[in-house]
C-alpha cells in the first residue's frame, strides 16, 4: 500500500479519486506502467559510429570514445557498431545489422553523435521504425537546430559530392580499362 502512495507521489502512476477518496486505476494505466518499469533484458542499447572516408578514421575513433563514455556514464550496457561509407550507402554492413537488430525487436535505444551519421537521407524513416518500435533515439550532439535554407544547402552539397566521387572514380584507369574491356568484348560478340 504504501508503494502506491509513493508512486502517486512521485507522479508515477496517479490514480482518479472516488467519492470516499478510494484510489482506483484503470487497467490501461496499470500495463503501461508496468510496460516502463519491467525490464527487457533481451533489448539493448546500440551505438551507432560512421564515418564516410578512412581518412577520416581519426574521427571515426573519437566518435566511438564519445558513445561508449557516453553509454557508460548513463549505466547503460551497449554494443557499438561502426561503419567506414558513404551517410548515402544504405547497403553497408554495420547499418544493415543496425536494421536487422531494429526490426527484430532487439534495441532499447539507439545512441549516435549526429543525426547525418546514421544516414545522410532517410535517417527520419529509420527514426519513424524506432519510434513504432518503441525504441528511444538519442543523438549525443544536437547542436542548434539548423534552418531550412541550412539544411537544404548541406543536402545539396552531399548529392554534389557523391556525384562528384562517382564521376571521378568512373574516370579511374581501373574503371577505364574495365569500359574498354567492355566494349571489346561486345564488339567482339556482334
Amino acid at each position: 500500500m504504501s508503494t502506491l502512495r509513493r508512486w502517486e507521489s512521485e507522479g508515477k502512476l496517479v490514480p482518479q479519486r472516488t467519492k470516499g477518496n478510494q484510489r482506483r486505476y484503470s487497467a490501461e494505466q496499470i500495463m503501461g506502467f508496468v510496460r516502463k518499469v519491467t525490464p527487457k533484458p533481451d533489448r539493448i542499447t546500440l551505438a551507432y559510429a560512421r564515418v564516410s572516408s578512412a581518412d577520416q578514421k581519426k574521427d571515426l575513433e573519437r566518435q566511438k570514445t564519445v558513445l561508449e563514455m557516453y553509454c557508460a556514464a548513463q549505466g547503460w550496457n551497449f554494443e557499438l557498431i561502426s561503419d567506414l561509407g558513404s551517410g548515402m550507402n544504405y547497403r553497408k554492413k554495420g547499418l544493415q545489422s543496425l536494421l536487422q537488430k531494429l526490426l527484430n525487436g532487439k534495441i532499447e535505444r539507439l545512441v549516435i553523435t549526429h543525426k547525418d551519421r546514421l544516414l545522410r537521407f532517410g535517417a527520419e524513416l529509420i527514426f519513424s521504425v524506432c519510434e513504432m518500435k518503441g525504441v528511444e533515439v538519442v543523438i549525443v550532439n544536437k547542436g542548434e537546430e539548423a534552418s531550412f535554407e541550412e539544411d537544404l544547402a548541406k543536402d545539396v552539397l552531399e548529392i554534389i559530392t557523391v556525384f562528384s566521387a562517382r564521376l571521378y572514380g568512373s574516370r579511374s584507369k581501373k574503371s577505364q580499362k574495365l569500359i574498354n574491356g567492355m566494349k571489346k568484348a561486345v564488339k567482339a560478340a556482334q
